[in-house]
């Protein structure tokens, strides 16, 4: 199964991670600033800046693309928790 290796820039921690894993599991287990409300029904709180390896994640689905856009992202933003890791380098930080 193919890995991908993920750093937190704003704890600057890097970790392996398998395939098809959203990064918001990985975030939550190493302590990351990356934030969420997504059990508190507050969707877009997750927002993420991909610093390195955006093509190293999964295709933004249809509702993250409509939560991005309503939260006036940036290109390289996406949601942590629908972002998978696919395989490679990957760096990320708050937003």
């Amino acid at each position: 199964m193919a890995k991908a290796t993920i750093t937190f820039e704003d704890i600057n921690i890097t970790v392996s991670a398998p395939a098809g894993t959203r990064i918001i599991e990985i975030s939550e287990k190493v302590g990351s600033g990356i934030t969420y409300g997504c059990r508190e029904g507050d969707c877009g709180t997750c927002i993420m800046k991909v610093t390195e390896g955006y093509n190293n994640l999964s295709e933004p689905s249809v509702l993250e693309d409509k939560v991005l856009r309503e939260n006036m992202a940036g290109k390289h933003n996406r949601l942590a928790c629908q972002a998978q890791v696919l395989a490679g380098v990957i760096k990320v930080r708050p937003v």
